[in-house]
């Protein structure tokens, strides 16, 4: 009952975002040839919500399993901040176009390298060296990125600020197509492993006991999010909190099984990012707020209730 009471939502979202938006027009007349553009607009920037939320809500999900740790969420090993920077350094260059989007994701894995080789002790990555690298590579990152948006004097680089905070404005399909291969092969890759989830989820002799390789499992966690989210962030930009709220408030509604917990998940973060997509759309139209405004400021209240809601319980 619960499952499809989700599926009813994602079908609400779904039309609600192609149906509604800055320009006022009845459903009908979308589909009229003189409309089509916008038709199009809006079921790409669906499609984007549905994608990103799906990648968000899953890399979540993984990280506060193999870290254990209820506040680990997609940005935590500092991906987003380095496909920002590589995203200003795209620009300060006179970059633009399909380039930007791989300029990021070339930022991303190369933050990624950082904290890994930040964080290796030998042979083994001890998870709280893993958390402090991705902190301190994300600060130092985004202070770098802060100083060239800071020093340009190029109306370029300004007018790209709003992407750093999250946009769903896609023109290039193709880019949509390589993000949405991407996204779904990490997530299912993701949930092959949800056994092993279940099992690190309850701590790491737990899961020696039964055989798990428990730091060939973190790497394959930490290698798959950080390219879900690089592949994300690379073309919508940063948007904060749904890794983080929406598995908390699945594993409330569905329980810690993994095996339920990743697509149910999924399903949430596509409804929620779709909403809070069609709020940065229409709240102030014509102009557009950034959804990681969005997404921050519905995000924190309901994550300080869930967390009290959690407390109550136990």
């Amino acid at each position: 009952m619960k499952i499809a009471f989700l599926f009813l939502g994602l079908a609400v979202a779904v039309i609600a975002g192609i149906g509604f938006g800055a320009v006022r027009l009845p459903i009908g007349e979308l589909f009229n040839a003189a409309n089509r553009s916008i038709l199009f607009l809006r079921m790409s920037r669906v499609a984007l919500a549905l994608i990103a939320g799906c990648g968000l809500s899953a890399s979540g999900i993984a990280l506060q399993a193999v870290l254990r740790n209820p506040l680990a969420e997609p940005y935590l090993l500092g991906t987003s901040s380095g496909a920002g920077l590589g995203a200003v350094i795209a620009i300060s260059a006179g970059i633009s176009g399909f380039p930007l989007p791989v300029a990021a994701f070339c930022g991303a894995l190369v933050s990624i390298a950082l904290v890994y080789r930040l964080a290796r002790q030998g042979a083994a990555v001890p998870l709280q060296s893993l958390i402090l690298s991705g902190v301190i590579v994300s600060i130092a990152l985004s202070a770098i990125m802060l100083f060239l948006i800071s020093v340009s004097a190029t109306e370029s680089m300004h007018s790209e600020i709003w992407w750093l905070w999250g946009s769903l404005t896609i023109y290039d399909i193709r880019l949509l197509w390589v993000v949405a291969g991407l996204v779904a092969a990490g997530i299912a890759t993701l949930y092959v492993f949800s056994r092993e989830l279940n099992a690190i989820s309850l701590g790491e002799e737990e899961a020696k006991h039964l055989g798990i390789e428990t730091e060939t499992l973190k790497k394959t966690v930490f290698v798959l999010t950080s390219l879900v989210t690089a592949a994300i962030v690379c073309v919508c930009g940063t948007i904060g909190f749904v890794g983080l709220i929406i598995p908390h408030a699945m594993r409330m509604l569905v329980g810690p099984d993994h095996r339920v917990l990743i697509p149910v998940s999924c399903i949430a973060g596509g409804i929620f990012l779709i909403f809070c997509d069609l709020a940065s759309r229409t709240l102030f139209a014509p102009m557009e707020i950034p959804i990681g405004v969005i997404t921050a400021v519905i995000g924190a209240p309901l994550f300080i209730l869930l967390l009290k809601s959690r407390a109550k319980k136990v």
